[in-house]
């Protein structure tokens, strides 16, 4: 079973920033979901913009959602930057 969504937010160009229960941070894009039936809507930036993370998975106004198993599997991990890490105490 894939982790829930525990946080989400919209960033440019239509990505969606996740955060996992498990503490992944990962990145899903949205584009090839822009001319698919109800996602249609969110082309729309307000809309868009909506967006939240409900019972693990994310959901915009108007009825449109997705599942925390398509997010998962269809996003990408995260990289962290090791330079911006913070320094471990010895």
């Amino acid at each position: 079973m894939n982790p829930y969504v525990k946080s989400v937010k919209p960033q440019d160009d239509y990505f969606l920033l996740l955060i996992f229960e498990n503490g992944e941070k990962r990145r899903f894009d949205l584009k090839p979901y822009l001319n698919k039936g109800v996602f249609a809507r969110l082309q729309n930036p307000t809309l868009y913009k909506t967006v939240r993370a409900v019972s693990g998975s994310v959901e915009w106004n108007g009825e449109i959602d997705l599942s925390y198993d398509t997010l998962y599997l269809e996003s990408k991990p995260v990289k962290t930057d090791v330079s911006k890490a913070k320094p471990r105490a010895m």
